[in-house]
């Protein structure tokens, strides 16, 4: 790792953003932006262009991919600098997505999420003068800011909140594709519940995809018919179908819960389906590479967040439906977590 936190800070991270909702992008070409004008109120500097390149769940996805577009869509309300975004429809988009931005000379491009992470190295490569950054994957390449999480630490706590709250004695884990990043959110619940309640059984189900809410739901049905109660989800827009379910049974009389993943998702699901959230601060992870740039600190190289850098964590909605004597035991893990005393498992 050739730094910490030249680019991210834990103050830095701590800050809650009030972020607007997800705006108008571009499926197809960056918009031409003007390159006059101040960076930021007053500065007189040259405005710069950041655009995004999602990955197959796209801008909406109530997931990262969003919540990396509330990041830039913040960056450009607090210094007035041009964002976009190109939509990927599926993994052949990547490149030429990428090498749109490049080729139109935008300052910094993203790639959101670990499944663009060999393309990102090939554009980056072939284009040494660009500057790109991508989030939950780590490309070594001098012109490239790589963000991961250690989502399993934020996933353990998620794991207790089930194991305490279980009614069945039995929870559930839905995942997208089988990847590292997305196994490092099923092995960090799982030892959160065991850790919590070694006798709760975990039901783990992967669908193989970010993008089809059908397959989520199709899961989450499996799931709760097992008898599971409460269902974690890692797994982009293909959990829109766990929350779909929950909602269904629920309006049944079944006493089923979700616990939501990468933003707060009770904002979007609701409190009466969202247990609590595991969030991932890509946002501000996003926001703050970028703003390192208009500041012309970009440097390359990774940087890795977790508890102790406020990086993941629970969402602070969680006291609505997470009894107090609960939330402390939480964080009772979470400083056992952050002094060393317990190591999360990764895989």
């Amino acid at each position: 790792m050739k730094k910490l936190f030249s680019v991210l800070s834990v103050a830095t991270l701590s800050l809650s953003l009030v972020l607007t909702g997800c705006g108008s992008g571009n499926t197809n070409k960056p918009a031409e932006q003007g390159n006059t004008g101040g960076a930021g109120a007053g500065s007189g500097a040259a405005k710069i262009k950041v655009g995004m390149v999602t990955d197959v769940g796209g801008v909406n996805d109530n997931s990262f991919n969003q919540s990396a577009w509330e990041g830039l869509q913040k960056f450009k309300e607090d210094t007035g600098n041009d964002v976009d975004y190109l939509q990927s429809q599926n993994d052949s988009d990547y490149v030429p997505n990428l090498n749109q931005f490049v080729k139109d000379k935008w300052d910094l491009t993203w790639g959101i999420g670990m499944l663009m992470a060999a393309h990102v190295k090939q554009v980056a490569g072939e284009n040494p003068d660009a500057k790109l950054a991508i989030i939950d994957d780590v490309v070594d390449a001098p012109n490239v800011e790589s963000v991961t999480f250690k989502e399993n630490e934020g996933s353990f706590l998620a794991g207790v909140v089930a194991a305490e709250m279980t009614k069945t004695n039995k929870v559930g884990f839905v995942g997208g594709a089988e990847i590292p990043v997305i196994k490092r959110f099923e092995k960090g619940f799982v030892a959160g519940v065991k850790a919590a309640k070694p006798d709760v059984e975990v039901i783990t189900v992967y669908t193989g995809a970010f993008d089809k809410p059908d397959l989520g739901k199709a899961s989450a049905s499996q799931i709760y018919g097992k008898g599971a109660d409460i269902i974690f989800h890692a797994s982009g827009a293909t959990g829109d179908g766990v929350f779909n379910e929950a909602k269904a049974r629920k309006a049944k009389g079944e006493n089923v819960w979700v616990i939501g993943v990468d933003k707060d998702q009770s904002l979007r699901f609701g409190d009466d389906i969202t247990l609590t959230s595991m969030v991932k601060r890509v946002d501000e992870a996003v926001y703050r590479v970028s703003k390192d740039l208009a500041d012309g600190k970009f440097k390359g190289g990774s940087v890795v967040l977790g508890l102790k850098e406020d990086g993941v964590g629970l969402a602070d909605t969680s006291t609505k439906n997470v009894p107090e004597d609960i939330l402390k035991k939480v964080d009772e893990f979470k400083q056992k977590i952050i002094s060393g005393e317990i190591t999360v498992p990764e895989k």
